[in-house]
């Protein structure tokens, strides 16, 4: 007989989930309704807006696969005990090695500038998150702290190099040269053109599978090695893990490393498949975003991708629907997404005691039956 006071793993994770982002999205229409439009109207044009014709969809999963590397890198952080919210310094420095990695090969081949960046962006990354970790395990200071400090010395970091040593020769914007001819992603409708199938024009590009294979990666390493028990264990009950001979001060360091990798290889994403150059503020929010689409996620990848899908439309689409209602501004967007921030992070148990009270009735009910 299932057990009535464990909740099974469609409602755990997908009916719980999509109950709090229904009770956003309902909070956002009574608001939207209280400010004279339609919300019916409102909700239909977003959706449109994000999956409605083919450069929507496409525009959808380039935000996304922002997320997706931010995410990752939070939930990492999160298993081991560690609450990383320095997924912005780490994806800046991430976006600087991989622009030295590019320009290290410089035009001479393409495919191995492109090689070299993925392994700066991965490498920069860890290493932003490595003193963070250091501090953390050996001086015992706390990651939040010394996390939100990093990111703004890499903001500050970012600046100067950009309006100095590495600023585009005559330029007047904070940005890097252009990367050498031929370095990049290949772009969605490239790839699908090449068998033949015509696709609208989008910044998405591969590093969306990238990202699905990094949540893969992650999802094998936590729960189907002894590496990731020992992370999940030390997260959990750092004594026990000590009792055990888990290292926890070694956990912590290659935990936030790992996580750190992951969110430098976001600019994959903005400078390989779109930019072509490093930019000042690139980032966009998405570190700090990540927070958000891994908690949505239950710190899970396939729940990470979801959420962060859903996040990409909600960017994607609120750009449309402010643009078909003006009535509504970019401010209303923003706090669509704070509602489902609210809902689905903050009050993530709001409807979780209901639920349970209801399956346990029904559980019931079959037992007796």
């Amino acid at each position: 007989m299932a057990d009535a006071r464990k909740l099974p793993f469609w409602v755990d994770n997908i009916l719980l989930p999509t109950l709090n982002v229904l009770a956003a999205f309902l909070v956002s229409g009574i608001v939207i309704w209280a400010l004279g439009n339609d919300p019916f109207e409102a909700l239909s044009l977003l959706v449109q807006g994000a999956f409605g014709y083919q450069e929507a969809v496409g525009y959808t999963f380039y935000y996304a696969t922002n997320f997706i590397f931010t995410g990752l890198a939070v939930s990492v952080a999160y298993h081991a005990g560690l609450f990383n919210i320095g997924g912005e310094g780490q994806a800046m420095l991430g976006g600087l090695g991989l622009t030295l990695g590019v320009f290290l090969v410089g035009g001479s081949s393409p495919l191995l500038a492109v090689i070299f960046g993925i392994l700066g962006a991965a490498l920069f990354g860890a290493l932003w998150a490595f003193v963070p970790a250091l501090l953390q395990a050996k001086r015992g200071a706390h990651i939040v702290i010394t996390t939100i400090m990093f990111n703004f010395i890499a903001s500050s970091l970012l600046a100067y190099l950009l309006v100095g040593p590495l600023k585009r020769p005559g330029g007047q914007m904070p940005e890097s040269a252009d990367f050498p001819d031929g370095v990049g992603l290949l772009q969605l409708h490239d790839l699908l053109g090449m068998v033949g199938i015509d696709y609208e024009n989008s910044p998405m590009n591969i590093s969306f599978l990238i990202a699905l294979l990094c949540a893969a990666g992650v999802g094998f390493l936590l729960w189907r090695t002894r590496f990731g028990f020992e992370l999940r264990v030390a997260g959990q009950n750092a004594g026990a893990a000590r009792f055990a001979g888990v290292s926890v001060s070694r956990m912590t360091v290659m935990a936030m490393m790992l996580a750190g990798a992951l969110a430098g290889m976001m600019g994959l994403n903005e400078l390989l498949g779109e930019q072509h150059r490093l930019v000042n503020g690139f980032t966009q929010g998405a570190g700090f975003v990540g927070i958000a689409v891994a908690f949505m996620g239950r710190n899970k990848p396939v729940g990470i991708v979801l959420a962060a899908i859903l996040f990409g439309a909600l960017y994607q689409g609120g750009a449309e629907l402010s643009f078909d209602m003006p009535d509504i501004q970019r401010e209303a967007i923003v706090m669509i997404q704070g509602l489902v921030i609210l809902f689905a992070g903050a009050m993530e148990h709001l409807f979780r005691t209901p639920v349970r009270n209801l399956y346990g009735r029904l559980v019931k009910k079959g037992a007796a039956a």
